[in-house]
């Protein structure tokens, strides 16, 4: 008679009941996280990797000690199971992050990084006369749109994709970084990474072939990050302006790329760097090009001479953040508006004088929104990793030390934007909560719909559409309208993680990753044409 407790064979004397439950209580788990769709997402990540990390640590114990099987087929199992994650861990490498929540992209150490594959972009292409002049294309010298406000007017898209698909111009390969592009006078501006080079690239826009580059001997790195620049360039007075991920403040000639000045901000200022790198985009006002500083409660904001590089003012007590300053008006006065590592402040373009300090969650998680001008006298801030959102009441508080005054209208998580800012229209607020597209009265802070999953991606609102850069790479469109989401089409325009933000110049949308650039020729309305 044969011995169940030595056999190798599983039999009710295993207590094979024990794995099977456990793993149909970790597969029901993680369909009911990925149902929780107001569970912040970093948080879910890692409630998801923990419930697997555990339904195979008690699978383990189950076969060590529970499943009654021979001792030397423990054994034996525990040695195949060490030699195999040797193996393995000899076998792959972490090359950064999966997506934004942080969980590690594991790669086989013998492959190489993706690069793109140039499609069309004949230089033979580029003809001699202006884009601007052949096509009448707007400009969007800078992040986030021409205002920096995230909004494209006047671009009059056709919705139909299904019926009108955009049209692929170029593919080209471009160089690492999480930059996207600026635009002027049918030139593309973007900032890459080239070896141990921080490039500011000019392309034609028809084709994508590269005009000139300007090159910094400078390479920031962050594991989860990844190498190269995050800023975009702006673009005024017939010159490219680039903040590299090292803290590098570089103005070039738009048409040459010639270097005109350079500063070392973080060095020159003895300031460290953020952990994710220097990641604002430079903003011109009037003369003055203003940037953000470092990882110390010191010079929150920057000034420097736009024609000459000299400094001019520093101002704020706060970190820096990895979000943009801005230029608004409110209380009928040009101010400079600064999201921070634990505040939010406006500041006198002039002299660079703290108006408002408005003590805003914390440091401890990163903040890349930028602020939303609303109805112009106040301004939206929303952040991710479950800080929510605030609409704050700017107004003239006479007597104290600054005579201005932030108060909060209404509080909420209804938007988190991680990566993602949101943009205004017409009473109501579009963004990605924490991956999905939602849609926030701005009057109450109410959410009126939240649909659709994109990622760390992006947004950019033209006219009452809303483009969508998801984080896997494919650009979506919908519809910017507080009575339901609705998604038109998408495209797959990009073929991995993707944290740029895309741009639209006229009937034209450019988008770009890590390694590859695009360019569509979207579908436009018949009575704009």
């Amino acid at each position: 008679m044969t011995d169940p407790t030595n056999s190798d064979t599983p039999a009710p004397g295993h207590r094979i009941g024990i794995p099977v439950t456990v793993w149909v209580l970790v597969v029901l788990g993680n369909l009911g996280l990925n149902q929780a769709s107001e569970l912040e997402r970093n948080f879910q990540g890692a409630l998801l990797a923990g419930t697997v990390l555990l339904g195979l640590l008690l699978t383990l114990l189950w076969f060590l000690f529970l499943g009654r099987f021979r001792w030397r087929t423990r054994l034996l199992g525990m040695a195949l199971l060490l030699t195999a994650g040797f193996g393995l861990s000899r076998a792959v490498r972490v090359a950064g992050t999966a997506d934004g929540t942080g969980r590690p992209k594991w790669v086989w150490v013998w492959s190489t990084p993706a690069k793109g594959v140039p499609v069309s972009g004949n230089p033979a292409d580029v003809a001699a006369a202006p884009v601007a002049v052949r096509f009448g294309l707007p400009s969007v010298p800078q992040f986030f749109g021409p205002e920096r406000d995230g909004r494209i007017l006047g671009a009059h898209l056709d919705p139909d994709w299904p019926a009108h698909p955009p049209r692929l111009l170029w593919r080209q390969p471009v160089g690492a970084g999480w930059s996207s592009f600026s635009s002027v006078e049918g030139r593309l501006f973007t900032h890459e990474q080239e070896g141990a080079d921080e490039v500011v690239t000019c392309r034609d826009l028809p084709t994508g072939t590269r005009v000139w580059s300007a090159r910094k001997a400078t390479r920031f790195f962050q594991w989860q990050g990844g190498e190269g620049p995050r800023d975009t360039p702006t673009v005024a007075a017939g010159r490219v302006f680039s903040h590299g991920g090292t803290g590098i403040l570089s103005c070039v000639d738009a048409i040459t790329g010639k270097e005109l000045w350079a500063r070392s901000v973080l060095e020159e200022n003895q300031l460290p760097n953020l952990i994710w790198g220097v990641s604002d985009s430079p903003l011109v006002v009037g003369s003055s090009v203003i940037v953000n500083g470092g990882a110390t409660n010191v010079s929150t904001l920057l000034a420097y001479d736009r024609d000459s590089g000299r400094p001019l003012w520093r101002a704020g007590t706060d970190k820096a953040s990895y979000a943009s300053p801005s230029v608004a008006t409110l209380l009928g006065k040009p101010v400079i508006l600064s999201v921070n590592a634990a505040s939010f402040t406006i500041h006198d373009p002039a002299d660079g004088k703290v108006l408002v300090d408005y003590p805003w969650a914390n440091d401890k998680w990163p903040k890349a929104s930028q602020p939303v001008l609303v109805g112009g006298d106040r301004v939206f801030l929303s952040a991710g990793y479950g800080v929510g959102c605030v609409m704050l009441q700017i107004a003239a508080a006479p007597g104290t030390t600054t005579g201005w005054m932030a108060s909060e209208v209404w509080k909420s998580k209804t938007m988190k934007n991680q990566f993602n800012s949101t943009a205004f229209l017409d009473g109501f607020l579009y963004g990605l909560d924490d991956g999905f597209l939602a849609c926030v009265d701005a009057k109450t802070g109410q959410r009126r719909w939240k649909d659709g999953r994109y990622g760390s991606g992006q947004t950019l609102l033209v006219d009452n559409l809303v483009v969508i850069q998801n984080e896997s790479g494919s650009v979506h469109l919908a519809q910017a309208s507080p009575e339901s989401f609705k998604e038109f089409g998408k495209i797959p325009a990009l073929d991995s993680k993707t944290w740029n933000h895309p741009t639209v110049v006229g009937r034209y949308l450019v988008v770009r990753n890590d390694h590859e650039a695009a360019c569509y020729e979207l579908p436009v309305l018949a009575s704009s044409k």
